[in-house]
């Protein structure tokens, strides 16, 4: 009999020396059916079509001309996640989103690149948030080193967060 320690159910997955996330990542792109350059598509390339035009409508709606340049990677970010956590309700699969590492590599790229778009185009707006209004002077220099803090944390709590969601 094996003693496992507390956080081994953390631990990803090994079978038969192959690590299952390997092969949980991969076989989303197994499943996609691959274009042709026919004019009759067959019905699940119109059904998958369907879907990302759909999804793309929705999300990208009420975000001005210069975010729509987002959609196709939010469009393919999203029918990963989506085939990723269904493939997870089948009995004996793993989902690597219960994994943390997988959550964290999501989280911080898209993260920084939000802060960075945010600096760099609306430089006032986004250090304006370093800052809470109305607040007395001596307290400036603390409370911009706190608030810097929360937002460098920011992906780490909520990757931690969604991973313990996922988990339970």
């Amino acid at each position: 009999m094996v003693t496992l320690g507390l956080f081994d159910q953390f631990l990803s997955p090994v079978f038969l020396g192959i690590p299952l996330i390997a092969l949980a990542l991969s076989l989303p792109w197994i499943l996609y059916p691959q274009p042709t350059s026919r004019w009759v598509n067959n019905r699940l390339l119109a059904l998958q079509g369907c879907f990302i035009n759909r999804f793309t409508q929705q999300i990208f709606q009420p975000i001005n001309p210069k975010g729509h340049k987002w959609a196709a990677l939010f469009t393919a970010l999203m029918l990963f996640l989506v085939t990723l956590n269904t493939l997870g309700l089948l009995p004996y699969t793993f989902t690597p989103t219960t994994q943390l590492s997988l959550n964290m590599a999501f989280a911080v790229p898209l993260w920084l690149a939000t802060v960075l778009i945010g600096m760099r185009y609306q430089p006032t707006h986004a250090l304006g948030h370093l800052l809470p209004e109305g607040t007395p002077a001596p307290l400036i220099p603390l409370l911009i080193i706190i608030e810097t803090a929360s937002l460098f944390i920011r992906p780490l709590a909520l990757g931690v967060r969604l991973t313990a969601n996922l988990t339970a």
